[in-house]
Parts: structure tokens; sequence; C-alpha cells
């Protein structure tokens, strides 16, 4: 038996105790999901939804997505991936980044919109954990309005209590090794969360989590460099010119970008916002879409997506753009009744469904913790392996702010930057530093690289989770 395995039988032997004594404490319904409406045939993998409980007296619940590695569920890693938002759905990581299903865009009839297979999903080879958080995202609830506000310090302890809940149900997998993963402000909650993880298995908490390391994409930090890089980078993609690029540079020395205090700043960040405002700031080389459907009637799909896209449209020279994409019928899909039914979606429980609920972040949610680099620089100097990944096409946080965060630490550099190939061509440009730090960018790749460029980023996961150097 591996040392792992020996490890392990301490907070296994703990769990059989716990389920045969404390059976409530579970505190969770789990569903096996073998049709989804949409795809055709059998789910060629096994999928599972459910519900943790993460406050008995309010009521308060978080739906998951669990999808087994098809390669070997026992010994593959598994990772918790965040969305972003925050207020993102865990229906993104299924349906539109990394996950085991894809909406068909191109051959959409304005019905229930279909998926197939990725062939470049991460759950080829490990098995990994969606979740619909914070309470409010997507479809988890709660009965108490309460819940529903949210910060950092207590999101990161929310998320832990989720996992170790989860890990009362699925125990077989405390033995695998595990991985912390999240795009955009996702990113952030998933450093803070290994941090907790981490901390936790140091004071001897139960059950031990198997943690090696995490894996972020865009990560937000909460640092003036996710924002102040912006305007070198939309100059060096040529959304502005290098007379307006110096203007900015020069009056805002050591402002903050947020939140400038000098008034000649202000002023030229309001016109730098205006450039980006006309454009998809989060993937430049796309349009500007809605994903917020116009209807839900299931009988008017069609008549709502064709009037989605056409207000998009500027003239009979560009009529070729289309804004039906897989954001949109993302929203489309989990609002219709058989996909509700199908994901075991408790009736009644939430309304309409909303694959970004940006009024969370607004809202409902405080940034409480002002940067997340020291957590990195925490983990990564007790040896816990990191990989950090920026889409290259992304103004919103640009991968030259996470590369000077990522030189602040003041690292080795072991292997300087230089290219990586996927599909016989370069799909990146990768450093290795002390630590075990890899930070690559995704060429062409958007703030959420995998669904932009899933075979590349597929390959990326694939070598840095089988330890092999970009």
């Amino acid at each position: 038996m591996s040392n792992i395995c020996r490890s392990a039988l301490p907070d296994l032997l703990l769990l059989l105790l716990l389920f045969s004594v404390v059976p409530c404490i579970l505190s969770s319904a789990r569903f096996n999901v073998t049709h989804i409406p949409g795809f055709d045939g059998e789910l060629p993998f096994r999928l599972e939804t459910g519900y943790v409980t993460l406050n008995e007296e309010t009521g308060a619940e978080l739906f998951y997505y669990f999808v087994e590695s098809e390669r070997n569920h026992s010994e593959d890693p598994l990772i918790l991936w965040l969305l972003g938002g925050p207020g993102c759905s865990g229906v993104n990581g299924l349906a539109i980044d990394m996950g085991p299903i894809r909406f068909n865009v191109e051959h959409f009839d304005g019905k229930l919109p279909s998926t197939y297979a990725n062939p470049y999903a991460w759950t080829k080879i490990a098995n990994m954990l969606f979740v619909d958080w914070p309470v409010g995202t997507g479809f988890s609830y709660s009965e108490n309005v309460n819940d529903y506000y949210n910060e950092d310090v207590n999101g990161t302890r929310l998320i832990h209590t989720f996992l170790k809940k989860w890990f009362l149900v699925h125990p077989s997998f405390l033995v695998n090794t595990f991985y912390m993963g999240g795009d955009s402000y996702g990113g952030k909650l998933a450093v803070l969360v290994a941090h907790e993880i981490v901390e936790a298995n140091e004071g001897g908490d139960l059950p031990r989590i198997n943690i090696k390391g995490y894996l972020v994409g865009n990560p937000a930090t909460s640092e003036n460099v996710d924002t102040s890089t912006e305007i070198v980078h939309a100059y060096g993609l040529g959304v502005v010119s290098k007379e307006f690029y110096q203007l900015v540079v020069t009056n805002c020395a050591g402002d903050n970008y947020k939140y400038p205090k000098n008034a000649i700043c202000a002023k030229h960040l309001n016109i730098f916002e205006e450039f980006l405002a006309e454009i998809n700031r989060y993937s430049i080389l796309d349009p500007i879409c809605d994903d917020n459907p116009a209807s839900l009637k299931q009988n008017s799909m069609a008549r709502s997506l064709k009037d989605s896209s056409a207000k998009h449209l500027s003239s009979a020279s560009d009529s070729h753009t289309s804004c039906i994409t897989s954001d949109l019928l993302g929203n489309y899909w989990a609002n219709h009744d058989l996909v509700r039914e199908a994901l075991h979606v408790r009736e009644g429980t939430v309304g309409r469904f909303i694959r970004c609920n940006f009024k969370i972040n607004a809202n409902f949610y405080i940034r409480s913790i002002p940067s997340s680099v020291p957590y990195h620089h925490s983990l990564m100097s007790r040896g816990y392996r990191a990989l950090v990944y920026s889409g290259d096409h992304d103004l919103k946080i640009p991968f030259l702010g996470t590369l000077a965060w990522i030189k602040s630490l003041n690292y080795t550099v072991l292997e300087p930057w230089h290219s990586w190939k996927a599909g016989g061509q370069v799909a990146g440009y990768a450093t290795l530093f002390s630590n075990n730090l890899t930070f690559t960018t995704i060429k062409g790749g958007s703030h959420v690289a995998p669904s932009k460029m899933p075979m590349q980023c597929f390959v990326m996961f694939e070598r840095w989770s089988s330890h092999q150097a970009l």
C-alpha cells in the first residue's frame, strides 16, 4: 500500500465512524445524472449533481456538479474549480470552459440548445468539482436573506466547509491528489481556500485533504497591477495610440488606476474607459454580445435569440456577425424545465437562472482581503505547486499585471521566457520559477482561456498535472 493510502486511512476510518454514529451531519443530497436534455444518448462520463448544506438553521445550500475522470477516477487528481464574478455558475465550468460538454453554437435551431462531448475536457484526465458559489449564484439558495451577503474571509471559510462536507459523502477521494483551481475572481478565492486547507491540515483538522497545489487562470489579486497594466496591454494590442498611452502613464504615475486621486489622471482614465467600452475587454477579438436572454419562454427562444443577435448588427456589411454564443446558450439551457429536472434542481428554490450574476459582485459581496499575493507566497514557500496561466487577449486582467506580481515575489528564474507548443504550433510562452511556480500565456486566449483555446489549455493542463515542463 502506498504512503498516501496509509496516511489517508485514519481519515477514512473516522469518516466511517461518523457515518454510522451521526448520519444527520452529512447534510447533502446527490444524484447520478445519466442523460441531459440536448445531449444525444447516454452521457459518456459520470456526472453527479447535488446540494451541500452550509447552514442547517438558515437553509443555505450550495449546488454542485461533479464529473469523474474518464481515465481513472480513483488515481487521477481531484480539482475543486471556482468560477469568477463572484456570481458565476458552475455551469460555465461544466459546459463552456474545460468541462465535459460544449454547446453546439453553429447549428443552433432556436429550440433547446444541443450539446456535444468536449474532446479537450480536463475531465478526460481529472476529477472535477464545480460549485455555484456564493449563495445566490446559479442554483444555490438560502431561506435566509442574510446568507446572500458575503465577503472574502467568510467566503473562504464557507468554501472550505463545503469541501469538507462533500468529502464526508465521497470519502474515497481523500486519497486522490487534490488541487484548488479557479479563474478570474475564482482564482483569488482558490488561493485563499488552498491556504486555509493547508493551515487546517497543519493544525491537525480532519478530514485531512491531500492538497498538492493549485492552478489559476487570469486570476484577480485585488492588487493595483490588475488594472494599472490595462493601458500598456491595450497599447500593445493596438487599442490606443502611443501618444495617449504616454499621457496616461505620465499623469497616473503612482496613482491608483481604479480609484485615481489625480484629476488629470481620472480624466484620461475616463477616456480610456470609453475605448474599452467599445470592445469586448474579456476577449478583444470577439464582438460585444449580451448573454442575458431577452425572453426565457421556451416557445420564444428563436425569436429572442434572433433579436439579441440583430441588435448588435450595424449594417449589411457586417451581417455575418452573430451574438449567439455559448454564454447566451448557457442561460437558455439552464433555464429550461427539462434541464433543471435532469440536473435535479429543487423546484421553486430559484427563479431565473443567470449564468454570471454580477449583481452579486456589485451589491452582495465585499472584497475584504486586499491582496492574495501574500497567500501565493505562503503556499509556494511551503513547497506547494502552482500553475498561473493567462489568455493574452484579455484586457480585464492582463497577463502583464499577473507577471508583475509574480516577479515581485523575487523567485529565481529557472527557465526564462520560452515558447511551448500544442498541435505542432506555438501555444503560448512560459517561464519556470523556483518554488514550483510555472507561469504561462495562452496565445489567443481570452479572460477564460479554456473556452477560447480548448486544445492548447488541455495540453497545458495535461503536462502540468503529470509534472512535465511546458
